[in-house]
């Protein structure tokens, strides 16, 4: 399978060409590229959340302790006074960043469920609705950010099947088919809940047709 670096690496010079690409074309401002550039690049990550000690699992708590810190400060403010908040907001990123990693690896499997379209579905409507709900973004824009991580992490699932093609010995490893699955067909207890907190996530989503319009003029523009 690739590497920790390849990954970031080539997740990173992707996202900049979407980034880019979707600039030139008017899809969205440069400013709004920027996050375009940073999501599609955790995406590209994302997926190793599920690799015990590994440098991505790591790296993803770190960073999901900061947006974690920053609900629980919005959410917090106006019901604790100023010496609490700061209590609470420090134990919110120990909370997520060692008790919610270690809790993580304890209870996944390394090619599992995560490394799945599935997943890749789940973390781009998540990141959909947190834009829509909790930073009060305009749907288009959204829809946009959510996107920009679901292919982050498309891309992923896609080098490890390509790092799974032995081209020199023309065979197959045995890693071949583990990553970009639909679902984790070994254990469907696991799709099925991840399916149900997917369907649990619409009531919070934008209006679906911004993302329509979106998915339209991007075909357009890459014909």
């Amino acid at each position: 399978m690739a590497d920790f670096r390849t990954h970031l690496g080539v997740a990173a010079t992707l996202g900049a060409v979407v980034a880019h690409g979707g600039w030139q074309a008017g899809l969205w401002a440069f400013s709004e590229g920027l996050p375009v550039l940073a999501l599609i690049t955790f995406g590209g990550i994302l997926p190793d959340i599920d690799a015990d000690r590994s440098k991505a699992i790591r790296l993803i708590f770190n960073l999901l302790a900061i947006p974690a810190v920053v609900a629980g400060a919005l959410w917090l403010q106006a019901r604790l006074d100023p010496g609490p908040l700061m209590v609470a907001c420090g134990g919110i990123y120990l909370g997520v960043r060692y008790l919610g990693g270690a809790l993580f690896c304890r209870f996944t499997v390394h090619r599992g469920i995560w490394h799945s379209l599935l997943a890749a579905a789940l973390c781009g409507l998540t990141a959909t609705a947190l834009s829509h709900r909790l930073f009060a973004l305009p749907d288009r824009l959204a829809w946009i950010y959510g996107a920009a991580l679901a292919l982050g992490f498309v891309i992923h699932l896609l080098l490890d099947e390509l790092y799974s093609v032995d081209l020199t010995g023309a065979r197959l490893k045995r890693s071949f088919g583990t990553a970009l699955k639909p679902f984790d067909w070994r254990q469907p207890g696991n799709s099925l809940a991840m399916l149900a907190v997917i369907v649990s996530l619409s009531p919070w989503l934008p209006p679906w047709q911004p993302l329509v319009d979106l998915v339209a003029q991007g075909s357009a523009f890459w014909r």
